[in-house]
């Protein structure tokens, strides 16, 4: 009997002490949940739920101080941190270096990043480091190529990422518009103007628009093998009002031709039917495009229409439409009917694509997949150009010395004043002004404004190459500062 009873009591025991192991593991997966899933017990006893902040700068390593708060010493940048839904302020900081701010707001249970913020070395060292004749400089998308224009159709290349500058020669004798021999057989001389350039993301496709009084040429170069650059105005025999890189390599270009959208195949130098009549704006992200055109009454009724909304509304009092569709689809998706000829933006940022539609008062911000509207921000200026930024980040639009930038991260809106149309790109999150021959620097949404140098040339662009170096001009000479102590 005495061992039946111990044998009994054991059985209970072991009973027990495994249904408070289940118990216990229950309870601990529960509240690593409840805490993954943002939620905490504040000092108050009451549960909220927290939004989570991830802190990237350059460089990495600056302290960080939320509100009253500095982090502790393995908090730096990089790094997350929970914090309570609502505003708080974000102050970066490094030794030798100056000091980043921003104010936020968290939401409950969702990511805010921070990926963009950059520290400048106080004390930088400086260096002229090439002397140049050139009347127009571009850089690559990669900043680590300049090309160097000047009134010959010798141009130059800049190796910008390395200690010694290192540069090539390109002859675009062949290429280039605009150009004669003058007094000198020996040189070919470039009398045109560059209106405009835009790289190809490959880094090695440059679109250039020039013009030499009321003509304009449209020319894509190759900068790896200039001798396969082609004059597209020429090539065509057409007179292109706008041109857009489709892909990586420059190898499809969209364009408007007599108010009419195309799309250009370079190697198989085609151009296609029309793609959209009677356009004013468009965008694209990928194989979307977005686009704004006329709408005159037998659109309604057009076969390639035929999957568009209900939109009854009369064309004389909206003569323009808003519309999509993916390259090798005929069918066009009619969105929205409008009283004016719109710019239309088109974004993805997370997992969500975005189409912007601008005026002169607003932008309205549409999701793709089912047009659902989002919000609509307000404008204090009507934007003559538009980008998107930043990786998707925000969508900005410039009118002069006017900047309009919808940051998506936060679904806010900032309208500024650089108090000047001499602006750029910095790197892909600072804009720069030089205004007085001083070089400005912003945020993206114009905070956090810095001034890097007091003398500096407005035509020529400035430039951040590797997180190493920062290029200007000064009176026909390039310059480097070091972005780190050398």
């Amino acid at each position: 009997m005495d061992i039946e009873k111990r044998a009994r009591r054991q059985s209970r025991r072991i009973i027990i002490s495994e249904a408070l192991m289940v118990i216990t593991v229950i309870i601990t997966v529960s509240i690593l949940a409840f805490i993954v899933s943002g939620y905490w017990v504040n000092s108050d006893f009451k549960i909220e739920r927290q939004g989570l902040l991830q802190i990237y700068s350059t460089p990495t390593g600056a302290d960080i101080k939320i509100d009253d708060e500095t982090l502790s010493w393995t908090q730096r940048t990089n790094t997350s941190k929970t914090l309570s839904a609502g505003k708080h302020t974000i102050t970066l900081t490094k030794e030798g270096y100056d000091s980043w701010s921003r104010t936020i707001n968290i939401s409950e249970g969702l990511l805010y990043r921070l990926h963009y913020p950059r520290l400048f070395l106080q004390n930088r060292l400086e260096e002229s480091v090439l002397s140049t004749s050139a009347n127009f400089a571009t850089v690559t998308p990669d900043r680590n190529t300049m090309l160097l224009a000047n009134n010959t159709t010798s141009w130059q290349l800049v190796n910008l990422d390395s200690d010694q500058i290192k540069l090539a020669t390109l002859d675009l004798s062949k290429t280039l518009p605009f150009t004669n021999h003058g007094n000198n057989d020996s040189v070919s001389l470039f009398t045109g103007v560059i209106d405009s350039a835009k790289w190809a993301s490959d880094n090695e496709h440059l679109l250039l628009k020039i013009r030499k009084d009321t003509q304009t040429n449209w020319v894509l170069l190759n900068i790896k093998n200039p001798s396969i650059s082609i004059n597209l105005t020429q090539d065509y025999n057409a007179d292109f009002s706008e041109i857009k890189i489709l892909d990586q390599s420059a190898s499809n270009l969209l364009v408007i031709l007599d108010n009419n959208l195309h799309r250009i195949d370079i190697p198989a130098r085609q151009i296609s039917a029309i793609l959209v009549p009677d356009i004013s704006s468009f965008d694209f992200y990928h194989q979307r495009i977005v686009f704004a055109a006329k709408n005159p009454d037998f659109y309604t009724n057009s076969t390639n229409l035929a999957n568009s909304s209900n939109d009854a509304t009369n064309s004389s009092q909206n003569p323009y439409y808003i519309g999509s569709f993916r390259l090798g689809d005929n069918n066009i998706k009619k969105l929205k009917s409008t009283p004016t000829a719109n710019q239309v933006v088109i974004t993805k940022f997370y997992d969500d694509e975005y189409i912007g539609i601008i005026d002169e008062k607003s932008i309205e911000l549409y999701l793709e997949k089912n047009f659902e509207l989002k919000n609509t921000f307000p404008l204090s200026f009507k934007p003559e150009s538009t980008i998107v930024t930043n990786a998707g980040e925000s969508i900005t639009m410039y009118s002069g010395e006017h900047i309009a930038t919808l940051d998506l991260e936060a679904m806010e809106i900032f309208d500024w004043n650089t108090g000047t149309d001499k602006i750029g790109w910095l790197d892909g999150s600072i804009i720069y002004a030089v205004k007085n021959n001083i070089l400005n620097i912003y945020d993206f949404n114009g905070l956090n404004h810095r001034i890097l140098s007091n003398n500096v040339s407005s035509h020529f662009p400035a430039t951040i190459t590797s997180d190493k170096y920062l290029y200007y001009f000064r009176d026909g000479s390039l310059i480097r500062e070091y972005l780190f102590e050398k």
